[in-house]
């Protein structure tokens, strides 16, 4: 418990590592191009490496002793008893690999890379007033970020509407974790409403 305590607060390694991780799988997917079947062989690797991990870990307190010792920077108290953000993470970029274009899985990928660590820093610096479980404060950085990510990809009322629902869903994501659902929704909804507005 003393471990998982020291993995709480503001973490601005674990956020910096979370923008670095879809920071490169964003210019990866640009710049390499690669098929889907290389991203969802990659993705998929990913994803059970880490899947290991945490069964591994969850089921033997010492293996998740020495998880939150190597990763005190990175580790966040809800993974002490439940998958790693990370697997969660990977999980969702694996199924928006596999079930979209992706080109769009960028603008999914940079949001998740970008808005969460805002709202998170922002939620827990300048958080007054609550919203949804989290505050308002929180949820308006995460809008904007999402909004200036998207509309440099995206037309206005695409990016717009994305943000409105991306955002509700980082706050509602519950009993999944928002790094799973952060880009499957987001990169839905640039689909959808790309198709009719």
């Amino acid at each position: 418990d003393a471990l998982v305590g020291r993995a709480s607060g503001l973490q601005p390694w674990r956020k910096a590592f979370h923008a670095l991780n879809g920071t490169i799988i964003a210019t990866t997917l640009v710049l390499v191009e690669p098929t889907r079947q290389l991203a969802m062989l990659l993705a998929g690797l990913v994803t059970s490496l880490l899947l290991s991990v945490d069964l591994c870990r969850l089921v033997r307190p010492k293996a998740n002793d020495l998880f939150f010792k190597l990763f005190r920077q990175l580790a966040s108290p809800r993974d002490a008893r439940s998958l790693a953000s990370s697997t969660w993470y990977a999980a969702g970029i694996l199924i928006s690999v596999t079930v979209f274009p992706l080109t769009e899985v960028v603008s999914g990928v940079l949001v998740l890379a970008f808005a969460d660590p805002a709202a998170g820093i922002i939620g827990r610096k300048l958080g007054k007033r609550p919203f949804l479980g989290g505050t308002l404060e929180g949820s308006a950085a995460f809008f904007a970020t999402s909004l200036v990510v998207l509309t440099l990809r995206h037309t206005w009322p695409v990016a717009v509407l994305v943000s409105i629902l991306t955002t509700l869903v980082e706050r509602c994501s519950w009993p999944l974790d928002d790094n799973f659902t952060i880009p499957i929704v987001c990169i839905g909804a640039v689909v959808g409403f790309g198709m009719i507005l």
